[in-house]
């Protein structure tokens, strides 16, 4: 197909989201393809890397289809780096030829939103970080990314609970000290000041707890928090102004 046509096809098949009834023939490459099983992620990788080539010499809504299930395959067996590339891929074409949705998906925000969370399951938290908040610029009310960005936010900035963990750590050494000092030798020399050091030491194993827990909920807290202000400010900016 010429330039011209491809983007021809490109706006008819926004209008049209099936995009099987657009041509009345399909390559048998196509056909072999639409007959893999539905959630045979493992075979649609080996079959669209095995033919390829021939793949991409396919008209344009055949290719496109083709590629946006390998993407998706990709993700679903767990190859994040080649998703990432592949989601690269699958955007620029959407973006070259004027394609908004496929199937009734749209395809923009789908395939940015598996791209975050390969990003974040190959550790590249501030790439997903910033992916997410671009999508949340598209649709501040998008939950999704709302949550997962939260997700990567107290990933991203572990210092509190770090601190809250270490914490914890000494005080309960100190209080295995104490049931150490108290067995060997309170409660043999000093049997009746035993109960004051039993006090002392379950009162510190508690703020070891406390600390654990008090640590744990604010860094959620100060997570939610800031992506909660993130968007709330998005929101104000794209408020109509009376």
């Amino acid at each position: 197909k010429t330039t011209s046509g491809k983007k021809l096809f490109a706006c008819n098949l926004v209008a049209d989201t099936n995009m099987y009834t657009q041509s009345k023939y399909r390559s048998k490459l196509y056909r072999d393809f639409r007959s893999i099983p539905p959630g045979e992620w493992r075979s649609l990788v080996r079959y669209y890397e095995k033919h390829e080539s021939g793949i991409r010499q396919l008209d344009f809504d055949e290719f496109f289809e083709m590629l946006v299930a390998y993407t998706n395959a990709l993700f679903e067996t767990g190859a994040y780096e080649k998703h990432q590339l592949m989601s690269d891929a699958v955007i620029e074409a959407s973006i070259m030829n004027n394609i908004a949705s496929l199937n009734g998906q749209d395809i923009y925000r789908q395939v940015l939103f598996k791209k975050a969370a390969s990003c974040y399951h190959t550790s590249r938290l501030e790439q997903a970080d910033h992916i997410l908040r671009e999508l949340l610029r598209i649709d501040p009310d998008d939950q999704d990314s709302l949550f997962f960005l939260k997700k990567c936010v107290r990933k991203l900035k572990p210092g509190l609970m770090r601190k809250s963990v270490a914490a914890s750590v000494g005080l309960f050494l100190l209080s295995s000290l104490l049931v150490a000092l108290e067995v060997l030798i309170v409660r043999n020399f000093y049997a009746e000041k035993a109960w004051l050091l039993e006090l002392l030491r379950n009162l510190i194993f508690a703020l070891g707890l406390v600390s654990l827990a008090g640590g744990a909920w604010l860094h959620h807290w100060q997570a939610a928090r800031t992506v909660e202000d993130f968007v709330l400010q998005l929101r104000q900016r794209q408020a109509p102004k009376v």
